[in-house]
């Protein structure tokens, strides 16, 4: 496997998400519902900063896969940042835990709304054009969709067509 190399400094993006973790720990406890009777907590050893840097770490690697990216890029070659990693499986247990402090994290870190977008509209082929007509898939799917814009469009109360 050819060895990617990351474009960001990890010391600057986990320095960065610890402090938004330390402000938001404090301030999601407390909103936070109270604790069931006998629902348990699991301990980890990593911090929560430390989890959501390494899913930023991979959403700016160019790996495939999360797996590739951990057990090639992350226990390798970043234990000495990481001292506390923890193996694949655990990790993958432990990440949905970050997803909320993650997409607040974003969040505080998106730029200005100046009202310009851009979309990439280049086109995903499913199959040959030519082979489009004879695939049975294909021509049901198409059915499916065209039955639901169709559908859609006639309950809508803004556009009134003729269908």
């Amino acid at each position: 496997m050819v060895d990617l190399k990351s474009r960001m400094d990890i010391t600057q993006v986990f320095c960065d998400i610890d402090d938004f973790c330390l402000g938001f720990e404090s301030t999601w406890k407390q909103a936070h519902l109270p604790q069931m009777n006998g629902e348990k907590l699991s301990r980890c050893r990593m911090c929560m900063s430390e989890i959501m840097t390494i899913v930023i770490g991979f959403h700016s690697s160019g790996y495939r896969t999360f797996k590739e990216f951990y057990t090639l890029q992350v226990i390798p070659q970043w234990k000495n940042a990481f001292p506390n990693l923890v193996s694949y499986n655990r990790f993958v247990e432990v990440m949905p835990w970050s997803l909320m402090a993650l997409c607040c994290y974003l969040h505080t870190r998106r730029g200005h709304v100046t009202g310009i977008s851009f979309i990439d509209s280049t086109p995903i082929t499913v199959c040959h054009k030519c082979r489009a007509t004879t695939l049975k898939v294909y021509l049901l799917c198409l059915l499916r969709f065209f039955s639901f814009v169709k559908l859609t469009l006639r309950r809508s109360p803004i556009v009134e067509l003729n269908l």
